[in-house]
């Protein structure tokens, strides 16, 4: 998913960032200059070594970019489910409304949660790249309508605007007619 936008303004992108801070709390990732966390460090002191690494990156965030993040998590969520679903049942409504709704909710929960707009140009990206990805060869069940080409459409509506007219004076010409109608 390209959600690992150039901004230009030298920040992580959300993906990097999210590989950075699963090492950071995963691996116990360490300052660099440091020597790598020996035997005789305690888990907790690595530990508490992450989660100041981990601030520090987050510190540095901006709003869109969290939320980009979060996005980005909720994205891999809706893989993982999505990779269980067989290829025969990717558009069966029953099947894939769960994970589906799951991206949404997912993704509105988080745009709550930050005061942050939902729809929005993210959350879009990401409904639009699972229909990319996994919907992109299911038919409708019934076909897709379409406009008529311009000229039936415009016999259509021009016949009408010239037909009331017409209907308008026959009537007012059959009502001044005087006779009675029985």
């Amino acid at each position: 998913m390209a959600l690992c936008r150039q901004t230009g303004s030298g920040r992580l992108c959300p993906a990097l960032l999210l590989l950075l801070l699963w090492e950071a709390l995963g691996s116990g990732l360490h300052p660099a200059g440091t020597a790598t966390p020996g035997a005789n460090e305690s888990l907790a002191e690595r530990q508490n070594l992450t989660v100041t690494e981990s601030e520090d990156l987050l510190l540095n965030v901006t709003a869109d970019e969290l939320y980009n993040l979060k996005a980005f998590i909720c994205w891999a969520n809706f893989s993982h489910w999505m990779m269980n679903v067989t290829r025969v049942q990717l558009c069966e409504w029953r099947v894939i409304s769960r994970p589906y709704s799951d991206l949404r909710h997912c993704l509105e929960t988080s745009a709550e949660k930050q005061n942050y707009g939902y729809p929005n140009s993210i959350a879009e990206e990401c409904i639009v790249q699972s229909h990319r990805t996994f919907f992109l060869n299911c038919t409708q069940e019934y076909p897709v309508f379409l406009d008529p080409p311009e000229d039936v459409l415009l016999a259509l509506i021009v016949t009408p605007i010239c037909l009331i007219p017409f209907l308008v004076t026959l009537v007012v010409w059959r009502s001044k007619d005087g006779k009675m109608q029985s």
